[in-house]
């Protein structure tokens, strides 16, 4: 599938993510300030992060599985799939990674700001639910 053969969803996703980009903003701080806000134990897993290059390179996963999904790139189901068996080594619930697509979407939908339409709502909610799915 080709990038104009996407559904409706998926270009209300990168049509969101390509406004968030507009703003020149890095994503990667608020997405992680978000996220130890929600879950304060996890910022101890990245104490050997000390330039970000660890946060960075997993938002930039999580990244392409959102736009990888949206191509109906397979690989992505499996990138995924082995993501939520790798992270039980560092005590993390496979509902755990759900959380951080869902940071993703707040910190995106924050960056949209009077852009972000209940449309782009449902497209990422379809998203985050088909990510759930992916055992």
């Amino acid at each position: 599938m080709t990038c104009h053969q996407k559904s409706m969803p998926a270009d209300l996703i990168f049509e969101s993510l390509e406004r968030a980009a507009e703003t020149g903003t890095d994503p990667a701080p608020l997405v992680y300030a978000r996220l130890f806000a929600l879950r304060p134990e996890f910022e101890a897993l990245f104490v050997m992060d000390t330039d970000g290059g660890v946060r960075g390179a997993m938002l930039e996963t999580c990244f392409n599985a959102i736009l990888g999904l949206a191509d109906d790139a397979p690989t992505q189901r499996v990138i995924i799939s082995s993501s939520r068996f790798s992270h039980t080594a560092y005590g993390l619930a496979e509902a755990d990674l759900d959380l951080i697509f869902g940071v993703i979407r707040d910190t995106v939908r924050d960056l949209n700001g009077d852009a972000w339409t209940p449309e782009a709502a449902a497209a990422w909610d379809t998203r985050l639910a088909e990510i759930a799915a992916i055992v």
